[in-house]
């Protein structure tokens, strides 16, 4: 079982930047994955990014390559998005996803564990 505990949302201008947290507690291996996916109101929730945490391959949506980067801390089970150039068209539910074993690591339907979300508002 796992459990993940978001942090680090809130209000920046845009062309700003904010850093997201995501530390996992409970039953964790060596070969899960973690990502992050967002939903704005009135949209589907999309795939941001996700890293495979021991080889540390990184995916990107081409939306935010380029301007956010995700990096892991192993020792303490954090995964971190940096978001940089930040614009409107960010603003929204930031939510934290991991699982084992995962495949697709683009695809919200492949992780079953999913932290609380936390808002993310850029103002022009």
């Amino acid at each position: 079982q796992v459990q993940l505990v978001e942090s680090g949302g809130g209000l920046v201008q845009a062309g700003g930047s904010l850093r997201l947290s995501c530390a996992a507690s409970g039953r964790t291996f060596s070969g899960y994955a973690m990502g992050w996916f967002r939903q704005a109101p009135g949209l589907e929730r999309e795939f941001v990014a996700a890293i495979r945490w021991t080889s540390g391959t990184t995916y990107y949506a081409d939306s935010v390559k380029g301007r956010f980067a995700i990096s892991r801390d192993n020792a303490k089970n954090t995964v971190y998005l940096l978001m940089n150039s930040l614009k409107p068209e960010d603003t929204a539910v930031y939510y934290c996803a991991a699982g084992f074993g995962i495949v697709l690591v683009t695809t919200n339907d492949e992780y079953p564990y999913w932290g609380q979300g936390t808002q993310v508002t850029v103002s022009s």
